[in-house]
C-alpha cells in the first residue's frame, strides 16, 4: 500500500516546485489531453521527451515515481488484454480462441503508455505542489465559475483534502494490515475469492478511522471559525514569474506539436 505516491509531497528545490501551481495545474490538463490527441509512434516519443524533462526537473527521484504504477498493474493489464485480444483487425497468431491482431497489438501498446504516462504525470504535480498551493491553484484557474454560483473555494478545497488524504489512508491501511497479520490473519493466500474476502475485516476499521480523521478535521475547521471563502485572504498570493510565462509559451508549443503530428 506504501507503493501509492499520488497525493503526496515531495519537499525538494526544484524549477517545477518554484512554479505557480496555476501554471503546473495547467501543464498537468495539457499533458492528459495531449495523451488522448496522440495516435503515433512520433506523437508518444514527444510525450516522452516532454515527461522526462519534467521528471529530471522536478529533481523528484524516478524510482520513487515508478513505485505509484503498481497500484494501477492490475487495472493496466485489464486494459491492455481487452485491447489486445478484443480489437478485429489483421490476425498475427491465435491462442485457444483468442485471437491477437496488429491493430490489437497497436492499440494495446498506446493504452498501455497512456495510463502509465498519466499516472505519473499527475504524480509530478502533486509531487511539486503542497495542498495548499494546490487549492489556491484550483480557486484561481476555477474563480471565473464564481459568477454563475458556483463554490469555487469549496470545491478546491475538498479536493485538495482528498488528495492529502491519500497518503494518510495509505499509511493507516498499512498499520491495521500488520496489526491484523500479527494476530494471524493472513491476506496473500487463497485464490482471488479468498483474498477478496480476507480483506473486509481491513476495510472495517479503515472506514472507522477515515469517518474519525474527517469528524476531527471537522471539528477543528469549526473551533478556527471556518465559514468559506467569501471574505478571505491570502498570506502567500499567488502571482505569475518569468518563469511561468515561459513555460506556458513551452505548453503551447508542445500541444501545437503533438496535434500536428
Amino acid at each position: 500500500m506504501r507503493e501509492i505516491t499520488l497525493g503526496q509531497y515531495y519537499p525538494v528545490d526544484s524549477v517545477l516546485h518554484r512554479l505557480d501551481p496555476r501554471t503546473k495545474l495547467f501543464g498537468t490538463m495539457v499533458f492528459i489531453v495531449s495523451l488522448f490527441v496522440a495516435d503515433s509512434l512520433a506523437a508518444y516519443g514527444v510525450a516522452t521527451v516532454f515527461l522526462v524533462l519534467a521528471i529530471r526537473l522536478s529533481k523528484v527521484p524516478f524510482s520513487f515515481m515508478v513505485r505509484g504504477l503498481k497500484a494501477i498493474l492490475f487495472l493496466l493489464l485489464i486494459s491492455v488484454s481487452f485491447n489486445l485480444f478484443l480489437t478485429p483487425g489483421t490476425e498475427v497468431f491465435r491462442i485457444g480462441f483468442l485471437k491477437v491482431t496488429w491493430e490489437g497489438l497497436r492499440l494495446a501498446g498506446f493504452m498501455a503508455l497512456r495510463l502509465i504516462y498519466l499516472v505519473i504525470g499527475s504524480s509530478v504535480m502533486t509531487l511539486t505542489t503542497t495542498p495548499n498551493e494546490l487549492t489556491d491553484g484550483l480557486e484561481r484557474s476555477l474563480g471565473f465559475l464564481k459568477h454563475v454560483g458556483v463554490p469555487v473555494h469549496e470545491i478546491s478545497m475538498m479536493m485538495s483534502i482528498a488528495l492529502r488524504f491519500i497518503p494518510i489512508l495509505v499509511e493507516e491501511t498499512d498499520k491495521i494490515m500488520k496489526a491484523q497479520m500479527a494476530r494471524g490473519a493472513d491476506f496473500e493466500s487463497g485464490n482471488l475469492l479468498q483474498k477478496a474476502k480476507s480483506m473486509v475485516p481491513l476495510l472495517v476499521p479503515l472506514f472507522i478511522s477515515a469517518f474519525r480523521r474527517a469528524t476531527d478535521l471537522a471539528m477543528a475547521m469549526e473551533a478556527r471559525c471556518y465559514h468559506g471563502g467569501a471574505g478571505r485572504t491570502k498570506m502567500k498570493p499567488l502571482r505569475y514569474a518569468g518563469r511561468d510565462y515561459v513555460t506556458y509559451l513551452v505548453y503551447v508549443l508542445y500541444l501545437a506539436g503533438m496535434i500536428c503530428l
